[in-house]
This record gives C-alpha cells, sequence and structure tokens, in this order.
C-alpha cells in the first residue's frame, strides 16, 4: 500500500515509518522539519509538510491508500490544538483527493464510559489524569468529533500509558472499549495501526489497545 505518515518524527511516527517500511509499504513521511527523519530507504519519500494545514496536506495525501497520523501535543497547552486541527485538515485535504482510511492516535481516557477497562483505570487514574490533562484531552475528543462526522473509514486508536522501550510485537485490543491494561511500547500502538489498516471491523470506530 501507498501510505502517508503525519507527525513521522514523533515517537508513533517513527515507528509507523519503520514497521511500514518492514511490511513492504511504500511510505510518505511528512514533517514540518524533514532533516529530524533520519530513516532511508528507496521506498521512503520524505516530504516537508504542516499537518495543520489543509492545502499543505492535500499535497502529501494525494495517491495515497491510506494517512496514518501519530500527531499530538507539544505540551499540556499547547495554543494550536494539534490534535483537532490536524484532524479538520487531514479530512478536508482527504475529501478533495478522494483518499478514504485514516487511523489516528488518541488516548485511552477518552473511554468515558469504563466499558473494557478496570476500576481504578476508569474511576480513580482516569479522573486525575482529565484533571491534570484536561486540555490535552479535550483536544483529542475534537479531534475524534471530527473523525466521526467525517464519513471517512476512520479509526482512533486508544492507548494508555506509552512507553520508550522495544515493542513486544503484540498487544490487547478491543472496540469501543478499552484499553484493558495500563501501558503499551510506542512500537506496539504503530503495529497495531499497521495491522488495523485492512480491518473493516475497527473502521468507524474508536480502538482500546494495550499489553
Amino acid at each position: 500500500m501507498k501510505l502517508t505518515v503525519l507527525g513521522a518524527s514523533g515517537g508513533v511516527g517513527r515507528q509507523l515509518v519503520r514497521q511500514a517500511l518492514a511490511d513492504g509499504h511504500e511510505v510518505t513521511a511528512a514533517l514540518r522539519s524533514p532533516e529530524k527523519l533520519t530513516e532511508r530507504h528507496d521506498r521512503l519519500t520524505v516530504v516537508r509538510a504542516d499537518a495543520l494545514d489543509a492545502a499543505s496536506v492535500q499535497a502529501v495525501v494525494d495517491g495515497a491508500d491510506a494517512v496514518l497520523s501519530g500527531m499530538g501535543q507539544a505540551g499540556r497547552h499547547d495554543p494550536l490544538r494539534p490534535a483537532s486541527t490536524s484532524a479538520r485538515a487531514v479530512v478536508e485535504a482527504m475529501k478533495a483527493t478522494g483518499v478514504r482510511r485514516v487511523l489516528m492516535v488518541s488516548a485511552g481516557p477518552l473511554n468515558r464510559s469504563g466499558t473494557g477497562q478496570p476500576f481504578l483505570s476508569h474511576r480513580v487514574f482516569g479522573p486525575l489524569l482529565w484533571a491534570v490533562l484536561k486540555e490535552l484531552y479535550t483536544d483529542l475528543e475534537r479531534m475524534e468529533a471530527v473523525l466521526r462526522g467525517s464519513g471517512l473509514d476512520w479509526t482512533a486508536v486508544r492507548p494508555p500509558r506509552l512507553l520508550d522501550k522495544p515493542g513486544e510485537g503484540r498487544y490487547r485490543h478491543a472496540v469501543e472499549a478499552g484499553p484493558a491494561g495500563a501501558s503499551i511500547a510506542r512500537a506496539d500502538v504503530a503495529r497495531a495501526m499497521l495491522d488495523f489498516l485492512a480491518d473493516p471491523q475497527t473502521y468507524g470506530h474508536a480502538v482500546g489497545i494495550s499489553r
């Protein structure tokens, strides 16, 4: 498949690029500072693009089979609201180019119902995280709302605490539920997103993933 990866210099984004290439895909890595991505491969094209601008995104998604986004906030008080702003830009660009499949990274605490989550995660840690990171999660909620209203074949992947460690190559997942565990390696988030590319059961849903 021809894949466009947004936020390709971030923790999940780098893993998406590496694993997509290992899977045999053609990858366009889009980022504002291309020099930050040192990966090189004959099936990799690194381009400068602003994921918050629809016109810039349109140029890099045109001709893609799917778009994967690892966009997130630079901090708790990021005024650009990158998750929701990039989601709007991506949806507009995809509609203009006819690309339908998109996967974006969200967060486990957005599972407000607590379905598929341990009691402590839902009733104790979830509220604490919302209290501390309200702006970040509110931005992600807006992002998911944009996806739900897009009419595209979208998936929002909701991991718990992200770890910078080697991936295990496996994970648990549940549609519109979870995550069941407390953490997951960024490499395994990327693995799940790539596995979900052609899984119609994940289309139009948020999916909780964890170790």
